[in-house]
């Protein structure tokens, strides 16, 4: 075979390889309506492929369909900000975002709840919260309940342990209510989401725990084991920022191998401290529709379908297959995200921060609802190749100095 030939082969192999997944299918195969005027589509963040069967969305896509007399289709996507572009542009019905894009797409696009995820205990929310060691002075202003003593003014200077750089409980709740309130100055760019690392470590201690995804203090379980290792000082010296029930989570009836090794010996040594009015409430992952594309008639019709789904043993088992939640709550917007924008407002670039994440897709929409930018880029980049290669190819036929064969 011709060289140039074979060499524009193997690039376009490659370059089709780069084309994210979206533009083609991927191993696990979902049904498609054959009536677009009797179909649910649900935009949702699937696998490649599911290790356990019972995890695929078409399991949930089926029974919602039988409850409410409709064809169901998966809308495959690849993130929060894809699930947001395809119920604004109606190329699918229903959608599931965490609370932070939920809120923006509430904000930015006008997007509704339908109803909500619930939390282990039955809330579709939970409080953000501040453990401490019981002897700390935090913890005794707090037991103490002096008016003079103020056990959030008593952070300052306090090796802080969080969930993640942008964990909702683990940060923006109890920053944005520390900010807001004044115990906390802004350092920096007040519109950069950069400003809020600089703000963490110049307020509470340079060696605050703002963990990476992957490493030992991440999530509300690293959070806590961060506070009862107390590796860079006394465990009096510690806050641990996560949500009302990560004690008992993860310290309660079988606590973990890292709960009691360090200056705490039992449940009762980790405090709780919370603001007057609560940090803020983390609102569960909801459900979200347009409005423009979606009915009151249809809403109606799937928080039905989800209510029966609450109800029974059946259901109930397909709902923590595939969403991990123990049941639906039916909410409306104001009601579930309302609090949550006025907690988190006054985070330093958190408002830019989240607009930036749907902005990197936010192109004009394609018939499919991809962004066109990745087929009309990749296709271009392929065709520039072939036209370069076929330029190359032709430039090498013309010389009567080339060889096919020559060394």
């Amino acid at each position: 075979m011709n060289r140039n030939l074979t060499a524009m082969m193997l690039i376009t192999l490659l370059l089709a390889a780069c084309v994210p997944g979206c533009l083609f299918s991927s191993g696990v195969e979902y049904t498609t309506c054959s009536d677009d005027d009797n179909c649910l589509k649900i935009a949702f963040e699937v696998k490649e492929e599911y290790q356990n069967i019972d995890e695929n969305p078409q399991k949930l896509g089926d029974r919602l369909g039988e409850l409410m007399g409709q064809e169901v289709e998966i809308y495959p996507v690849n993130s929060q900000a894809a699930t947001i572009e395809a119920l604004r542009f109606g190329n699918a019905d229903i959608g599931f975002l965490d609370g932070g894009a939920a809120w923006l797409s509430w904000q930015e696009y006008g997007l509704q709840v339908a109803a909500a995820e619930q939390k282990a205990d039955g809330r579709a929310y939970y409080n953000a919260i501040a453990w401490v060691h019981k002897d700390s002075d935090m913890a005794q202003a707090d037991l103490d309940d002096d008016p003079d003593t103020d056990p959030l003014a008593l952070m300052e200077g306090k090796i802080s342990c969080h969930t993640s750089a942008l964990g909702s409980s683990g940060m923006l709740l109890p920053m944005g209510y520390l900010i807001n309130n004044g115990y906390i100055d802004v350092v920096g760019d007040p519109d950069e989401i950069d400003s809020l690392h600089n703000t963490v470590t110049n307020h509470f201690s340079e060696f605050s725990s703002i963990p990476d995804s992957g490493t030992p203090y991440y999530r509300y379980i690293g959070s806590l084991r961060c506070l009862a290792e107390h590796v860079q000082g006394d465990a009096t010296d510690y806050i641990s920022f996560a949500k009302d029930p990560t004690v008992p989570d993860y310290c309660g009836e079988d606590p973990q191998s890292w709960c009691f090794e360090g200056d705490f010996t039992e449940t009762s040594d980790f405090h709780p401290i919370m603001a007057p009015e609560g940090f803020g409430r983390a609102p569960s992952h909801p459900v979200m529709y347009n409005p423009d594309v979606f009915t009151p008639a249809e809403v109606q019709s799937l928080q039905d379908a989800f209510t029966t789904m609450s109800s029974n043993d059946d259901d109930l088992q397909i709902l923590d297959d595939v969403l991990s939640t123990p049941g639906m709550t039916i909410i409306d917007t104001e009601s579930h995200l309302g609090t949550y924008g006025d907690s988190i407002e006054d985070v330093p670039g958190i408002v830019a921060y989240f607009g930036e994440k749907v902005n990197k897709v936010k192109v004009t929409s394609s018939d499919d609802g991809l962004p066109l930018y990745v087929p009309v880029g990749v296709v271009g980049a392929i065709g520039a190749i072939v036209l370069f290669v076929r330029s190359r190819s032709q430039e090498v036929k013309a010389d009567p100095n080339h060889s096919e064969n020559k060394e």
